[in-house]
């Protein structure tokens, strides 16, 4: 598109402001977790190793919830973009109330069959590296319905255009964390019970400021008074239409994940350590991106909502090429910092040098693949359009990411690097398939489909 589209709904300045606090919430909470494993780190190697596989775990039950708190806010954003706030506050008390009660049931679940999931998902592990496991997944799984109340109530903020709030209550919620963990563990002398209490403590932290501030009248999307404790089924029917296909896609995503952990977990402490380094650093290669992801969602859907489809169309392209710019930015920098990083973690040689090739290899599929295989899913998602990206999502993981490990890390013995090409493989599947759904029109005729 040569021209911007007359009488935008967002301006320069608006994406700024939506993504800029974006960017500082998902860097603290990285570099949060960067801290947690250095800490950790002083425990042993063991301890690095079962935070990682647990939060392998954890993360999969997160990103379900954050799949529904994607739902509410795209059912929201879109009423908002039509003009009809009213609607889109019921979408939010849905929300909320929807989050609750599945995410306690599941937790309470989970609770009775830990012992199980560990021993059938890691089996292979030392004892030290399972007991440390069980402890650590024992006190975080009771964390989960708080931040999963959070998700969903800074997604209803970044509805409104609000990130900095969400921000705001993330800084609070980290530093609970991280004072917690370097009391606990260096002041006291603790083990993994030093990492554990802290995430829970922090996370019911967050989730009563969110659930607090959406109870004040001057936000556009405010709880009900009174509220409502009975489910909809309307509205709860629209934000499944899009939280279950997204939550099925995260859920493969990480079951996936979980899988390569596990066959990660068999190279050895050296692989399952250098590997936890990698992602620990890694995140923040892809931060810039993900956090453009994350604010494609309600620009988009709110353009979608106003039935503006060049816009969608005028932003969607124009997120992507920020994305890009600014993984490649950030990736030059990590690069020329990698030796020093590592001397935080207190590695063997080996380890180390395992973990510096994983770290370069990261950045440089991070800066070419990452944008185009995870920005354009949530424009499509924000449209609607969630079963194509489901499908795409999930052959592309378990054929590539999946696949290829297990053929390249497993049976062709290359360890851990063969695991880091099926995930190069997968990014670049999902890469060609987003783009050339882009260019054709299919998606494009939810616009005729609007509610």
């Amino acid at each position: 598109m040569k021209k911007p589209p007359e009488g935008l709904i967002f301006s320069r300045r608006d994406i700024f402001r939506i993504i800029l606090p974006l960017v500082a919430e998902q860097f603290l909470a990285m570099f949060v977790g960067m801290a947690d494993s250095v800490m950790i780190s002083s425990v042993g190697e063991a301890a690095v190793s079962a935070v990682s596989l647990v939060d392998s775990v954890s993360i999969l039950l997160i990103q379900l919830f954050t799949a529904l708190a994607t739902g509410g806010a795209v059912v929201a954003g879109q009423y908002l973009g039509a003009k009809n706030e009213e609607r889109a506050r019921r979408v939010s008390d849905q929300l909320i109330l929807l989050i609750f009660l599945i995410s306690a049931v599941v937790t309470a679940a989970l609770f009775f069959l830990r012992g199980v999931i560990l021993r059938t998902v890691f089996g292979s592990i030392t004892q030290e590296v399972m007991g440390y496991a069980d402890t650590y997944l024992t006190i975080t799984l009771f964390s989960i319905p708080f931040i999963a109340l959070y998700n969903g109530g800074a997604a209803i903020f970044r509805t409104m255009a609000d990130s900095r709030t969400p921000m705001l209550i993330s800084f609070l919620m980290n530093a609970v964390n991280i004072s917690g963990n370097a009391l606990l563990i260096y002041g006291l002398g603790w083990e993994i019970e030093g990492a554990a209490i802290p995430t829970l403590l922090s996370r019911i932290v967050a989730a009563v400021v969110v659930l607090l501030l959406l109870r004040r009248e001057k936000y556009s999307l405010h709880f009900s008074r009174p509220f409502r404790f009975r489910l909809e089924g309307g509205t709860v029917k629209r934000i499944l239409g899009i939280g279950i296909p997204n939550g099925i896609e995260n859920a493969m995503f990480q079951f996936g994940k979980i899988m390569v952990v596990s066959l990660i977990s068999s190279f050895g402490t050296v692989a399952i350590t250098a590997n936890a380094v990698g992602n620990a650093i890694g995140v923040f290669q892809i931060l810039p991106g993900a956090a453009i992801g994350t604010a494609a969602v309600p620009i988009i859907s709110r353009c979608f909502g106003a039935g503006e489809e060049r816009q969608v169309r005028y932003y969607a392209l124009r997120l992507l090429r920020l994305a890009f710019f600014c993984n490649i930015a950030i990736n030059l920098v990590f690069s020329l910092a990698i030796p020093l990083i590592l001397q935080l973690y207190h590695l063997t040689e080996e380890t180390g040098a395992l973990a510096s090739w994983v770290l370069l290899f990261s950045a440089v599929v991070s800066s070419t693949l990452w944008p185009a295989a995870f920005m354009f899913p949530n424009v499509y998602r924000a449209t609607g359009d969630v079963k194509y990206t489901m499908i795409v999502s999930v052959v592309s993981m378990w054929v590539f990411r999946v696949g290829f490990s297990y053929l390249l890390g497993g049976a062709l013995n290359l360890g851990l690097q063969g695991v880091w090409y099926g995930m190069a493989a997968d990014w670049a599947c999902r890469s060609v398939f987003f783009l050339l759904r882009y260019r054709s029109k299919a998606w494009r005729r939810r616009f005729t489909l609007r509610a």
